[in-house]
């Protein structure tokens, strides 16, 4: 049986699984809430916390977009890991103290925790439709990306049997599917089993290429002799570019609002505390992984253009496919793995996606069952969009997530800053916001992603956090911070 037909045959099957299980999770619904729909009732326990967690963390952005940009960069790439590693340290001072509060108030969306912390304030509203517009857009690109993945994978499991704009279409609407039936719970199951493929695949796949390539020295010193600047040492303009990237990922990558809704969803504060502990091995077991991945493509594909260097990774798993019946079984196996990890984090930013735009952008009640019909429709428009798009990528999967998080970062004062700092009001927080967000996409529109090294997002988020400081100082004592707490459910 040849490789395209083996592959057509394996996505015919796991499609059909992931149908299944959105079945099994619509049966399984306690009621039509946003609540339930959005976030399983918060039942998520440590396992299927830390598998959907990880499944979302580590997406077609990693296991597409890292290896390219390993491929295009070199081993100055190997950061990646670093930056992986500060997400989870900066998750430690947002989880503690949010999540009580969260569950305190019944929260379903992040814009929850607006309307619950400035609470009386004029500007909340302002406030919260604009946190919601720059989740909403950050959320829209990263489904973008994963669409272009998907588009990708889809096209080599099937040894070109199905064409990149089929599975882009195709599997958007299976995505569109089992999260409308299912919902969180549709998203959480699968994940889990997504999550172990990915991790397994990965594994196996870097083991084939270290054993075919003679290890990681010989790798190293091909590398060096194909292309010498890969493995040159960073100049400082580069050593920069790391602390920004480490800083932008950071930040704005513990307010995915995906993210801060599995904080919600978890069932107790120990099974959320037991898969952020764990969470943090999993860069070394994927980030590095896939960095590894990508430099020893640069021995076996030269010339890759800039947007052809995202395929290296189906690139290499067709190569592996290629050496015989049990290599071909095993390329299979994680190439499933790849789009499985790729639709669990689609799958997630759309039901995100539907969320937000329900209950932060249009404010309706967030324990209202037509907000959930709301919320479905509004994903369903939003995925058709980005899936237009996604039929002809304008930019590398590495640019897609530096644009979005160059958005999300500009929401770090609402969160972190207003969760330490009682002082900080939504006038100030908002024109913070809005500073920071002209600064990040003026310097995208004018063609300046860096100065000296730093991206214009981190430039927007120092400026941001100025404004909201000095306006919020200054603020007469008499302006209410935060006026009574609030049920979610009660809005």
């Amino acid at each position: 049986m040849s490789f395209g037909t083996l592959g057509l045959i394996a996505l015919g099957f796991y499609l059909v699984l992931l149908v299944a299980v959105s079945e099994f999770a619509r049966r399984a619904r306690v009621d039509h809430t946003p609540a339930d729909h959005f976030l399983a009732a918060r039942h998520l326990g440590t396992f299927v916390l830390l598998l959907t967690l990880y499944a979302t963390a580590y997406s077609g952005n990693s296991l597409l977009g890292y290896p390219g940009e390993a491929y295009r960069r070199g081993f100055s790439w190997i950061m990646a890991t670093g930056f992986m590693l500060s997400i989870v340290v900066v998750f430690h001072a947002l989880v503690p103290k949010l999540r009580p509060i969260a569950i305190r108030e019944s929260f379903v969306t992040p814009g929850d925790w607006i309307r619950h912390r400035f609470a009386g304030e004029r500007a909340e509203r302002p406030l919260r439709v604009v946190i919601g517009a720059l989740m909403v857009l950050a959320l829209a690109n990263f489904l973008l990306a994963q669409l272009v993945a998907m588009g990708h994978v889809a096209h080599e499991v099937t040894g070109g049997a199905l064409p990149f704009a089929v599975g882009v279409v195709g599997l958007a609407a299976v995505i569109l599917f089992y999260e409308t039936r299912g919902g969180m719970r549709a998203v959480a199951w699968t994940d889990a089993a997504q999550g172990i493929l990915m991790l397994v695949g990965l594994v196996v796949l870097l083991a084939w290429l270290l054993a075919d390539g003679g290890g990681i020295a010989a790798t190293t010193r091909r590398i060096a002799e194909l292309r010498p600047a890969a493995v040159a040492v960073p100049d400082t303009l580069e050593r920069m570019n790391w602390a920004s990237t480490i800083v932008l990922l950071g930040l704005a990558s513990v307010l995915y609002p995906q993210a801060i809704q599995r904080v919600f969803a978890a069932r107790s504060a120990g099974s959320l505390r037991r898969a952020l502990a764990l969470m943090s091995f999993m860069p070394l077991t994927t980030t590095l992984v896939v960095t590894l991945i990508g430099l020893a493509a640069i021995t076996r594909f030269e010339g890759l253009g800039a947007i052809e260097a995202d395929t290296v990774m189906p690139r290499l798993l067709g190569a592996w496919a290629e050496e015989g019946p049990g290599s071909r079984a095993m390329a299979i196996v994680v190439f499933i793995g790849a789009l499985a990890a790729i639709m669990s984090t689609a799958d997630s930013v759309l039901l995100s996606l539907g969320s937000l735009i329900a209950v932060d952008l249009f404010g309706r009640p967030s324990g209202a069952p037509s907000t959930t019909r709301l919320g479905k429709r509004a994903a369903a428009l939003v995925m058709g969009g980005a899936a237009l798009v996604a039929l002809a990528p304008p930019l590398t999967l590495w640019r897609l997530i530096e644009l979005k998080m160059e958005l999300l970062i500009q929401c770090v004062p609402a969160f972190l800053l207003a969760l330490h700092w009682r002082r900080l009001g939504a006038a100030g927080c908002l024109a913070g916001v809005v500073v920071g967000t002209a600064i990040a996409a003026g310097g995208t529109l004018l063609g300046a992603k860096r100065l000296g090294g730093v991206h214009m997002g981190v430039i927007g988020l120092v400026a941001n956090l100025a404004v909201a400081f000095v306006w919020s100082w200054l603020r007469p004592p008499d302006q209410p911070v935060a006026g009574p707490a609030r049920s979610a459910s009660a809005r």
